[in-house]
């Protein structure tokens, strides 16, 4: 991926980020109007999927410009002050899952039951659609760039997926009751409204965790790092990939790379070799954060010998005999 791509990426970023938003607005609308209590968790929890989008593009998107300014990479100048928005935005979602929560409680204990208009089960079947498109859009995309994000989105749509169903199940129970007169069914919108508040919860403390404590750093698997690997064997000077760790942190991979050269060239150029190849990884993939290069001379191993090693004795097979 070169540079003439990430304005496309961050295109494709943004399009989550307003989604999520007018998603949450939405939904957040219909179902105060409406009455229903799981709507609103549901509108809630798009927008802390927007959040969680939100602190990820930003940093991304200034270290991108600052990178264009400096010709250097800088983005961890600005993931200096992405915990603070992060805190900021999962407080106050922390608020609302337990507003709703204490709303949801107080309507099954005091018997406050109604039934949310029919508006409300066609607005979350709407989203979930709207929500599968973007996903999938979003999704393809990364992962045709080979972007190690598309796995975390997976992730984050899963439980978005749970959230919206169990809403589906809420409102389309408490709908049915109020349709056809029985009264225990009225008590499932309140419920899915109470379930929701639990993952709302769930997603803020993550949110918090996440900005305090950093975030979760996981090594990528082997078939996601091959086209790193790809990118350094075409370095003129790199006879083999030694070694190639790919840790995953956020949005970004940091690389751990042993290559190995001719062990008859000098110091300066194995350095300008494993230069060569740093940059060509941050060139060709913008979400990459940082590269840690070893270089080692090369050895075949034995049966076989170098080829200093035949001068000093002619003797000696080079195979076994």
């Amino acid at each position: 991926m070169n540079n003439k791509r990430s304005p496309q990426s961050e295109t494709v970023a943004w399009t989550g980020v307003v989604s999520d938003v007018a998603l949450a607005i939405a939904k957040g609308g219909i179902g105060y109007v409406s009455g229903s209590k799981a709507l609103m968790g549901d509108a809630l929890y798009s927008g802390a999927d927007a959040t969680a989008r939100l602190t990820e593009v930003l940093p991304w998107r200034f270290g991108h410009d600052q990178k264009e300014r400096t010709g250097e990479r800088s983005v961890h100048k600005w993931d200096n002050k992405e915990p603070i928005i992060a805190i900021i935005f999962s407080v106050l979602i922390l608020m609302g899952g337990l507003q709703i929560a204490f709303s949801a409680i107080r309507d099954l204990t005091k018997g406050h039951l109604i039934s949310p208009s029919p508006a409300a089960l066609v607005a979350v079947l709407i989203s979930i659609i709207l929500k599968e498109a973007v996903f999938q859009y979003q999704y393809r995309h990364f992962k045709k760039l080979g972007d190690a994000s598309h796995e975390a989105y997976a992730d984050s749509h899963r439980y978005s997926l749970y959230t919206s169903l169990t809403v589906v199940i809420g409102i389309g129970s408490s709908v049915a009751g109020g349709s056809f007169d029985w009264h225990p069914l009225l008590y499932m919108d309140p419920i899915a409204g109470l379930l929701t508040a639990c993952l709302v919860l769930r997603k803020g403390y993550i949110l918090i965790a996440s900005s305090i404590y950093g975030k979760e750093i996981e090594e990528l698997p082997h078939a996601d790092a091959s086209n790193f690997i790809e990118t350094v064997q075409r370095v003129h000077g790199v006879i083999r990939v030694e070694h190639l760790k790919a840790l995953e942190k956020g949005r970004y991979v940091n690389l751990q790379v042993k290559i190995s050269v001719n062990p008859r060239i000098t110091v300066l150029e194995a350095h300008d070799i494993s230069e060569c190849a740093k940059k060509l990884l941050l060139h060709r993939f913008v979400y990459i954060g940082d590269v840690h290069m070893d270089v080692v001379p090369y050895d075949p191993g034995y049966p076989y010998k170098s080829n200093h090693e035949l001068l000093d004795n002619d003797d000696v097979p080079t195979l076994l005999q």
